[in-house]
């Protein structure tokens, strides 16, 4: 199965599986007149609305290399998951807004059984479609999955933490409106990662240390002799990465034999690696570096 596949499929099963929960839990909440759940409900039609961005995410990213963009269209995923940050932000902001509206008027919710069975039901299918969708980041790697499993996440601790406020709400009138700031508060703290790591991604980021000693095995199988891979520089444009590196190699040896070590080495490093490498040659000194 194409990695596209493995991330439609995590989009379409999110997206069926929160609506349903958005239903239940916004009934529990209207029945209870809590803030707290109307917020919680709300935070899980977010999850279909984000999943829904990362199937039209990853239709674009998808789109082959043209003229205007010979890399591909791969950030395309970054930017997706920097959007759906965005949308998290600002249905923080609104629970906010009425948790605060509703401690000023004194205002405490009436839950129930229905409430604690809605809320408990919700914790376990958000945990299970973060599991499946890190599951699918894993196995495609892609930014904007690992976006929606971390917002699955936080869906579920939101969760938990209405959980916990009705079963002490008989002791604690104002637990709704607190409930309602503390999820808008995993909220923010979801956000806050996704547009950090999103940003970070397209302004570009170093080859990580566990690739780079890799690349330096993969140089040392396909050539005995020490040449000193060096200054390396990734280029990451989501489905498509563009390496360059540079390796020393003895001054004596023919262009054709020079030409043969560094295609063999850039084969194998897409054969392990998936990276489009560009290998500089340098003359070796005695010291090497």
């Amino acid at each position: 199965m194409s990695q596209n596949k493995y991330i439609y499929r995590e989009g379409i099963i999110s997206i069926f599986a929160n609506l349903a929960l958005f239903v239940l839990k916004l009934w529990a909440g209207l029945t209870s007149a809590s803030v707290a759940l109307i917020a919680d409900a709300w935070h899980t039609l977010s999850d279909s609305i984000s999943s829904v961005a990362v199937i039209v995410g990853t239709r674009l990213s998808a789109q082959k290399p043209d003229k205007e963009h010979p890399f591909g269209h791969g950030r395309w995923e970054y930017i997706t998951a920097f959007l759906i940050a965005l949308f998290l932000g600002f249905i923080a902001v609104e629970f906010v807004r009425d948790s605060v509206k509703h401690f000023l008027d004194h205002q405490s919710a009436n839950f129930g059984t229905l409430a604690i069975v809605v809320t408990a039901i919700s914790i376990v299918v958000k945990e299970l479609l973060a599991q499946y969708a890190l599951y699918m980041w894993r196995k495609t790697d892609n930014a904007t999955v690992k976006a929606d499993a971390w917002h699955h996440r936080s869906d579920a601790l939101s969760s938990v933490v209405v959980l916990v406020g009705i079963l002490l709400s008989d002791e604690v009138w104002w637990i709704d409106s607190a409930l309602g700031i503390l999820v808008a508060v995993i909220l923010f703290y979801t956000a806050f990662g996704v547009v950090k790591e999103s940003v970070s991604k397209i302004l570009g980021e170093d080859i990580s240390k566990t690739d780079e000693e890799k690349i330096q095995q993969i140089v040392a199988d396909v050539y005995k002799d020490e040449i000193c891979a060096h200054h390396f520089h990734l280029h990451n444009y989501g489905n498509h990465k563009e390496l360059t590196l540079h390796v020393k190699l003895d001054p004596e040896m023919t262009i054709k034999e020079g030409h043969h070590i560094v295609t063999t080495i850039e084969k194998a490093i897409f054969r392990e690696l998936g990276y489009i490498t560009t290998i500089h040659i340098e003359e070796k000194n005695p010291r090497c570096r």
